[in-house]
């Protein structure tokens, strides 16, 4: 089973034994448990992103910039740094994206589709030139182009932490204008359950998370480069969860699937890398690609709602904690803003 990244990249890394842990590891877990008791959720078919695999043969297609009065329900729209709108400033698309999606190179099948929800997620990657591209809040156009707000280019192989110099963030900014797209500034496809993983009984990698409970202007690079969070006391985006190594799966009554996502997080943890309701572990979306089957008999949303944070997991040790992101929220769909 191909991965994303590098072999050395932090997001293929195993834990390895006797890790250290995090000072703050009990606390940060006291301070969620009691806001959100539930154990993890994953989700399969809403809120996930569905990655389409292309090649040379994959017809390209131009990529226009979405409207800023499309999404003028979000908060950072309206935030104290609004977003840049001058000339010279690609809102949401990285250089490279942006070259491409102007020059109609964008390689998007006829059959895709983002994820129908608010955050319209869609990745795409060639494995053998080597490419990945992004989008978040994209849509097809009634003449065949498409439009996103966010959109980045990366390399498949590489270290899969993008370069904090690379994306010129003012803090109480959204990072997604300037390409990431997901709000820690990660790649998006980066932690996802992939259904061939689950079909072959083997996840070699760290997966990724999203909590309402993450934490204000507060994150852990590498492999974060931002957050949307808005609790002072919360988990900053980019720390790890480990899964107990000790504990004993079989006991739980896992099913198949499920316990090939819990020796994963055992082995390589799971990584914050949004905001979100509950505890939530993302498995890509299987929408429309014709080559994908269902999850269905592999995993459902609910198989792993007998892990809860406490007691089953911990904290890593947090190294290279940044003072700087998304400016606070204001309450939405039942998404916490987080303490005055």
């Amino acid at each position: 089973m191909r991965r994303f990244f590098s072999d050395e990249s932090f997001w293929n890394r195993p834990i390895g034994l006797h890790p250290a842990i995090d000072p703050e590891s009990e606390r940060l877990l006291d301070f969620m448990t009691s806001r959100e008791s539930r154990g993890f959720w994953l989700n399969l078919a809403r809120y996930t992103i569905p990655i389409y695999e292309v090649d040379g043969n994959t017809s390209g297609r131009k990529v226009h910039r979405r409207l800023l009065g499309d999404c003028k329900d979000w908060p950072w729209i309206n935030g104290p740094n609004p977003p840049r709108t001058g000339p010279g400033d690609p809102l949401g698309h990285e250089r490279k994206f942006a070259e491409d999606a102007a020059a109609g190179r964008v390689p998007i099948p006829d059959y895709a589709v983002p994820d129908k929800e608010s955050d319209a997620h869609l990745s795409l990657v060639d494995w053998g030139a080597g490419w990945m591209w992004d989008m978040w809040y994209c849509r097809r156009r009634a003449d065949g182009d498409w439009e996103t707000l966010s959109g980045i280019k990366y390399r498949v192989d590489g270290s899969g932490v993008f370069d904090r110099k690379d994306l010129p963030a003012r803090n109480g900014d959204s990072i997604h204008q300037y390409g990431p797209c997901r709000a820690a500034g990660v790649p998006a496809v980066a932690g996802m359950i992939m259904h061939q993983e689950v079909l072959e009984g083997r996840i070699e990698h760290r997966l990724s998370f999203c909590t309402h409970l993450a934490a204000l202007q507060r994150f852990v690079h590498p492999p974060a480069c931002w957050t949307d969070g808005g609790w002072k006391q919360g988990l900053p985006e980019g720390a790890v969860l480990q899964l107990d190594p000790e504990l004993d799966l079989v006991r739980l009554g896992l099913s198949p699937g499920a316990m090939v996502v819990a020796r994963a997080l055992q082995e390589y943890g799971a990584v914050c890398v949004d905001v979100g309701q509950g505890y939530v572990i993302y498995a890509e979306g299987l929408y429309a690609d014709p080559r994908k089957r269902s999850w269905d008999g592999l995993l459902k949303e609910t198989d792993l709602s007998v892990l809860k944070l406490k007691p089953h997991f911990r904290v890593l040790k947090m190294e290279g904690v940044v003072a700087e992101g998304m400016a606070p929220r204001k309450p939405d769909g039942g998404i916490y803003a987080g303490e005055s």
